[in-house]
């Protein structure tokens, strides 16, 4: 508990009310209590009022998000949604299955790193076991950065990480997304072509050049101050020493790569030709970032409705396979693994420990 500071601020001073019944505090002390009674309150009522703003955010998203699936897919049927993923064909779902492998892969690259940068040594395998099983769980319950960080401590406790190393891991792999979700955007909104852009995505032109602009600007201004930063950065009673220059270039390389072949999960499984990918990532990239916004588990509903407002002349009925190829290949499946790792590896723990 921190205790608060009284200097600057006077002390009641309790006199002794002769005619004051025993167990009562006298008048005036008791008026002045009273009167700090709704500074305490108020004190209490600031982070009520922003917590229910967010959850007012939230179900606002979420309401906006239903209303623009209803509008954008209320006409097709089911069996359109079934001939669509029928045209897929196995190359398109092996190749959807690749993507998605090869992104928790990276995934648990940048997990090793943001461990090695925290001070901890593992082997590879378990930081890629460890980054699969908090990944894959987190992106479907959501709160990423709680629900990971928790199914990170529990996972690497038995290989002597301690719980600052695992919040520093979790907040680098954090940046990790965030500067690369960033860079692939910034690049994908300043290559996707004035006449790809007024014809596919409702993001104007130029609109789509001063995001990729700053974007990209800010992910600049990241990496210089990695190179000429040499103290750590103070905030909230913590500090934190920045990664080298090195590790920032690699946290925004891979972490592009991942959300570029992540996006591609959803683009292989349209039709051909339906898209330009640059067009498509440009409408990918605000649309996950909306959906952790939400905070509804995974963003589901939310993701796609932005998705669907960003790009239009879409066929609805192809647009809703490749969602849920996505959430099949990308977040349901990986969960089913997850899961059973996670029990397969408290049941081995256990065990050791009886024996």
């Amino acid at each position: 508990m921190r205790a608060r500071s009284t200097q600057g601020t006077a002390r009641p001073v309790l006199i002794q009310d002769p005619d004051a019944r025993p167990g009562h505090l006298p008048d005036d002390v008791e008026e002045e209590l009273a009167a700090a009674l709704p500074e305490t309150q108020g004190s209490r009522f600031f982070p009520m009022l922003r917590s229910l703003g967010w959850h007012l955010v939230a179900f606002m998203l979420l309401g906006a998000a239903a209303y623009i699936l209803w509008r954008e897919f209320h006409a097709i049927s089911l069996e359109q949604v079934v001939g669509a993923i029928r045209a897929w064909g196995w190359d398109s779902v092996c190749l959807a299955l690749g993507l998605s492998t090869t992104s928790f892969l990276l995934m648990g690259t940048i997990e090793w790193l943001g461990l090695r940068w925290a001070g901890a040594r593992i082997a590879v395998p378990s930081a890629l076991a460890g980054s699969f099983i908090a990944s894959a769980i987190a992106h479907t319950l959501g709160a990423n950065l709680i629900v990971s960080g928790a199914v990170r401590a529990r996972y690497y406790a038995k290989h002597g990480i301690t719980l600052r190393q695992v919040a520093a891991t979790t907040l680098f792999h954090g940046f990790s997304f965030t500067v690369g979700l960033s860079t692939l955007a910034g690049i994908a909104l300043l290559l996707a072509g004035s006449r790809d852009i007024a014809t596919v995505s409702r993001i104007a032109n130029p609109v789509a050049d001063w995001l990729g602009a700053i974007l990209l600007l800010g992910v600049g201004a990241y990496v210089l101050l990695c190179a000429t930063l040499r103290h750590p950065l103070r905030g909230f009673g913590h500090s934190v020493n920045l990664p080298s220059v090195r590790v920032a270039l690699a946290q925004l390389s891979i972490g592009a790569v991942d959300n570029a072949v992540a996006a591609a999960i959803i683009w292989v499984l349209l039709p051909e030709g339906a898209v330009g990918y640059f067009t498509f990532v440009g409408a990918y990239a605000p649309s996950v970032v909306v959906g952790l916004l939400s905070h509804v588990p995974g963003g589901v509903g939310v993701f796609e409705g932005s998705v669907s407002t960003l790009l239009k002349g879409l066929q609805p009925a192809p647009l809703a396979a490749a969602f849920l190829g996505y959430r099949l290949f990308f977040f349901l499946l990986p969960l089913l693994l997850a899961g059973v790792a996670l029990a397969a590896d408290t049941v081995r723990e256990r065990a050791k420990s009886r024996a």
